[in-house]
């Protein structure tokens, strides 16, 4: 991507560089979001070019429409093409305050709704099962049962697990301070099992790894460093590996695990929203559909009128 965008005329340049401080400053966008709308607009910039235009303020509805169409033809999945049209509207919108364009043009894209599927989750037998599978005394044994314990006791993504300091801890009330999207705070509590695992780490397995240079990282790697989100994936894909189909599954699907065992067990939608950091209550509810599917396979099985 970064051969494309050396491609463009220096004009068109300049204005991806504005997008980008415009998405990281203002909008407080993670360095992930930034990359991907970096990279769409990117190729939009191109499309428009080979479309015959020089200047941004050739952009229309017409040429954007064309451009999906395109994405479209060359296989483009429901899901990239919803991700480059809000990439395109938020551009066209920052594009018109800032007088790069004369209309806000993007404003009536329409994109296809995403596909969401139903996420594989462990039912919470089995979701027991894959934390009690790591019962050592070893600091790396110590800190890999908190880090399951955490995150399907919890629900946390697992940036906002390696992301925990010290200082988020709040042992008395049980209870994480947790940054998420968007630097967004909230306030997530955790069961007696999980301040268990956390007390035998703190106890038993940080002070023989930490250095000078842990600051107040919670979690740690070997050499004493914070923790990165690679190592904690490859804990819950080895955890998880005899239980998914050979191939384990992502932190994220102990997150999933979580939020359905919260539904199933009669917690509030609203509640979940909240412990999750959704910003919308339609990302939760998709959690209902796997519930719903459960209780449907429950009774066909045991309704004789099924």
């Amino acid at each position: 991507m970064a051969a494309l965008r050396e491609e463009l005329d220096p004009e068109l340049s300049a204005v991806l560089t504005a997008f980008e401080r415009f998405l990281r400053l203002e909008r407080n966008r993670s360095a992930h979001t930034v990359q991907a709308y970096l990279g769409d607009i990117t190729q939009l910039l191109h499309y428009l070019r080979s479309a015959g235009e020089t200047d941004l303020r050739g952009l229309d509805l017409r040429l954007l429409r064309g451009w999906l169409a395109s994405l479209h033809q060359a296989g483009a999945s429901r899901t990239t093409l919803a991700r480059r049209a809000a990439a395109a509207r938020t551009f066209s919108t920052w594009a018109f305050k800032n007088q790069l364009l004369a209309a806000d043009v993007a404003e009536l894209l329409v994109s296809p709704r995403p596909h969401r599927s139903i996420p594989a989750v462990l039912s919470a037998g089995e979701a027991g099962q894959v934390v009690d599978s790591l019962d050592g005394d070893e600091p790396e044994q110590l800190r890999d049962r908190l880090i399951l314990e955490l995150l399907y006791g919890t629900g946390i993504r697992v940036a906002e697990l390696v992301g925990l300091d010290l200082t988020d801890l709040d042992r008395g009330r049980r209870v994480l301070r947790v940054i998420g999207k968007g630097d967004k705070q909230r306030t997530v509590p955790y069961g007696i099992p999980a301040d268990a695992a956390l007390q035998r780490w703190l106890d038993h397995g940080r002070p023989l790894w930490a250095t000078a240079a842990s600051g107040q990282a919670l979690l740690l790697g070997r050499r004493g460093g914070r923790l990165d989100q690679r190592a904690a994936r490859r804990v819950v894909n080895t955890a998880t590996a005899g239980l998914a189909g050979g191939s384990g599954l992502s932190p994220h699907g102990l997150r999933h695990s979580a939020a359905t065992h919260l539904l199933d067990g009669g917690a509030d939608l609203r509640a979940v929203q909240e412990l999750l950091g959704h910003a919308s209550l339609a990302t939760t509810q998709i959690y209902t559909h796997v519930s719903v599917d459960r209780l449907r396979a429950s009774f066909n099985q045991a309704h004789p009128r099924a």
